[in-house]
This record gives structure tokens, C-alpha cells and sequence, in this order.
């Protein structure tokens, strides 16, 4: 099989299945992204983790146009004093 191509050996620890991938493509870190994309299950690293929108980017703007600029906006801090005291 080419590089780009390969069989992973799948096992079980405790109640979870996992995956033992070939060193062709092993990932830096400790975590990976994974998602489904119809039948695949796809694994990517986490390159950008102080950016929790790069994610979401990826993705066809299947939202409300606006939908990012009010996801992120700045929300100034209220003023409520009745729970200084608590």
C-alpha cells in the first residue's frame, strides 16, 4: 500500500474501541480533531487550540451571514453589585 493508503489495527481498552495508527501517520501532541464526513471518520491535528473558530471555518458557510460576527463579539462585563458579597 502507498503512504497515502494503509490498514490501521483496531482493539479494544476497557469500554472503548480504539486505533493503532501506522507510523506513516502518527500525529504530534496528545489529542486530534475527529469528526464523521458521511461514512469517514476523520482524524486531524490540533494546530490553532488558542483559536476555538478555526474549526468552525473549515466548513462551507452553511449559517446566517452574520453568524460568526456576533459569535464573536466582545460582551462588556455587567455591573452587578447585589453579588459582590457572595
Amino acid at each position: 500500500m502507498s503512504t497515502d493508503q494503509a490498514v490501521a489495527k483496531l482493539f479494544w481498552t476497557g469500554r472503548s474501541q480504539a486505533l493503532r495508527l501506522p507510523k506513516a501517520f502518527r500525529f504530534e501532541g496528545d489529542a486530534v480533531r475527529i469528526r464523521r464526513q458521511g461514512n469517514a471518520v476523520v482524524l486531524e491535528p490540533l494546530t490553532e487550540p488558542d483559536d476555538p473558530w478555526a474549526w468552525i471555518r473549515q466548513f462551507p458557510a452553511e449559517f446566517d451571514p452574520e453568524f460568526e460576527k456576533y459569535a464573536l463579539e466582545e460582551v462588556p462585563q455587567q455591573e452587578r453589585p447585589e453579588l459582590d458579597d457572595m
